[in-house]
């Protein structure tokens, strides 16, 4: 009878130990799915397209010097939120390039330059995106072409002047005219050109995911 009663006493005492070690490693388990639950990375966020890029250019660029191909760089302007959390902070650093180039012509066109951004750095790594061409066209010169013929319409009405009166100030009104269309057709348009510091308003082609 005592031995029955002892071999009770010990298999309630095991039965404790072990209820008491599982719930202690159910408890541990919570503690470490908590503690690294903290440690979880943050879900992808994507940004769609459309999403603006404003950015501050770090290096020149232009028709007077970029060719098709070449890099530029530059960095965020403003920061980009999306769902109300900031994705990209400003500041980041963004690469581009120089998609294409086109002098101005010596009769009429202007020039052009077209570019487009290629990625833009988040938590130090470069993430690549595709934005639509940026293109940027330089200032029209037609008051300057209208100046440069004009003034040169007055030059060869003096001369006229000078060679036989009023016949002459036409004839020479006429040949100066002549002279300041040479010279526009001499000389090509402005060339554009975007100095570092500059900012330019990019959109985004394609949705990306960060």
């Amino acid at each position: 009878m005592k031995r029955l009663f002892g071999v009770a006493i010990v298999a309630l005492s095991l039965a404790a130990c072990t209820t008491a070690n599982t719930a202690d490693k159910e408890a541990g388990t919570e503690e470490s799915t908590g503690f690294f639950g903290l440690n979880k990375p943050a879900p992808k966020v994507t940004v769609p397209s459309g999403t603006p890029l404003h950015i501050v250019l770090q290096q020149g660029v232009g028709t007077d010097a970029s060719t098709p191909g070449s890099q530029f760089t530059a960095v965020l302007a403003d920061p980009v939120v999306i769902g109300g959390k900031t994705v990209l902070d400003k500041g980041a650093a963004v690469s581009g390039r120089v998609v294409d180039v086109k002098k101005a012509g010596r009769v009429k066109g202007r020039a052009t330059l077209s570019l487009q951004l290629t990625s833009v750095e988040r938590d130090g790594k470069p993430v690549e995106i595709e934005t639509k061409t940026y293109v940027g066209v330089a200032r029209d010169n037609k008051k300057r072409d209208a100046a440069m013929i004009g003034g040169g319409a007055g030059v060869g009405a003096v001369i006229g002047a000078i060679a036989g009166g009023g016949k002459g100030a036409a004839t020479g009104a006429a040949i100066g005219g002549a002279g300041g269309t040479g010279a526009v057709l001499a000389t090509r348009g402005d060339d554009l050109h975007y100095p570092p510091e500059s900012r330019l308003n990019f959109v985004l082609a394609k949705p990306v995911e960060l």
